[in-house]
């Protein structure tokens, strides 16, 4: 076993006991892990109890202890390494936060360290923070969009007015009809081509779709995801993203 300081992700949160949490983090150093964090739902001194820095989306500093054999590690110590200013009291931001863990969650399937994933999605959560309305309301779609790369399976852009149709089962840009009815038509696959070729998330505010339009894409994202991670399931916080994505 050693010590050692890496920051975490939080992706989600179980009650364990009278007093404790079982919180699943995504590190920088060592991937996917699991940590019992021992009387942390009772009140402070200060009258807050500590489970509210294991908030899913909360970037936190963490001492850990550590062994490759373990399911389930310990925290000696831990605290905020970021401090949001809306994430987790803003109701939109929150929503799209809130399905950002999820759907890293239901991707990550080993304790394997992915330095440059964990980048990415810190990178991401601190531009959702400050963003305006409308990149708030295309977030969900940049952030599916450009995880699906770390996985392996990306999009790649050759939408033109003759491949017209995205197919969500092949994960392309086609030209004809697809057999089957899990595709995206012409709004809503020219926007998915403007979403990839977008690097930074400010520029998000130059694709102007609809509420109508976000929720189809989304959908059609879940999708694409169900058809290339094994045992993907439905997303829980579809519903919520769904109602705030206007």
């Amino acid at each position: 076993m050693m010590i050692a300081k890496t920051k975490g992700i939080v992706l989600r949160s179980v009650k364990y006991g009278e007093t404790s949490l079982v919180v699943t983090m995504f590190t920088e150093l060592f991937g996917l892990q699991s940590y019992l964090v021992n009387g942390v739902r009772t009140a402070t001194k200060k009258g807050t109890p500590k489970a509210s820095l294991f908030q899913p989306a909360a970037i936190l500093e963490l001492v850990a202890y550590h062994s490759d054999f373990n399911n389930l590690q310990r925290l000696r110590e831990y605290k905020w390494d970021f401090l949001y200013q809306h994430i987790l009291s803003d109701v939109h931001k929150n929503a799209v936060a809130l399905f950002m863990m999820e759907l890293l969650g239901k991707c990550l399937k080993q304790p394997e360290p992915n330095p440059d994933l964990f980048y990415f999605v810190e990178d991401a959560l601190k531009h959702l923070d400050e963003a305006n309305a409308a990149v708030t309301g295309n977030f969900p779609l940049f952030f599916a969009l450009h995880l699906a790369v770390f996985f392996g399976f990306r999009i790649n852009d050759e939408f033109s007015e003759e491949k017209h149709y995205l197919d969500l089962q092949e994960g392309r840009f086609a030209e004809d009809q697809p057999l089957h009815q899990y595709y995206l038509i012409d709004r809503e696959a020219a926007a998915v081509s403007d979403i990839l070729k977008i690097l930074q998330p400010h520029e998000l505010e130059q694709v102007y779709l609809n509420q109508d339009t976000r929720r189809r894409i989304v959908h059609g994202l879940e999708q694409y995801y169900a058809f290339n991670v094994p045992e993907f399931g439905t997303l829980r916080t579809l519903p919520v993203l769904r109602e705030i994505m206007n």
